[in-house]
């Protein structure tokens, strides 16, 4: 029995509740296909899929799918926000100081150990976000700018 095979881009928009236009198919495309990408590099990835979109347009965009979850945004601190296509399960995220490339993280431990805060202080918590800092190993094995 072979796997099932994910809803095309047009079905996933559909099943969300959202209109499928040649923009969304091409911003949800952009953002699968990419890796942690940041608002400019999506509206570069839309614009040679369809041609002209405004930035606000894929502001716009970006908001609606990750309303409905197709889509996930990460803020990395000290980082403009970036999105991702890995939606609907616990993983993290590893963020190079050096150069900030992000990468996902999955959990180190069973069934999402960090949903359980040790003080929820009366929330009803359903997601953690973690991300863990250092440097990739591109960075980690380039000379410090200090070394003579």
């Amino acid at each position: 029995m072979t796997p099932p095979q994910s809803p095309s881009t047009a079905e996933a928009l559909r099943g969300a509740g959202l209109r499928v236009t040649a923009a969304r198919v091409a911003l949800l495309e952009t953002i699968r296909n990419g890796d942690h990408l940041g608002v400019e590099a999506i509206a570069s990835g839309v614009r040679a899929r369809v041609g002209h979109v405004s930035l606000q347009a894929v502001y716009e965009a970006l908001h609606a799918l990750t309303a409905v979850g197709l889509v996930r945004r990460i803020e990395p601190a000290g980082g403009p926000p970036r999105f991702e296509g890995r939606v609907g399960d616990n993983h993290h995220h590893v963020v190079c100081r050096s150069c900030g490339v992000v990468a996902d993280v999955d959990c180190a431990v069973g069934e999402a150990p960090c949903l359980t805060a040790s003080d929820g202080r009366g929330f009803s918590i359903d997601e953690a976000e973690v991300v863990y800092w250092g440097l990739c190993p591109d960075c980690s094995i380039a000379p410090s700018a200090g070394a003579s």
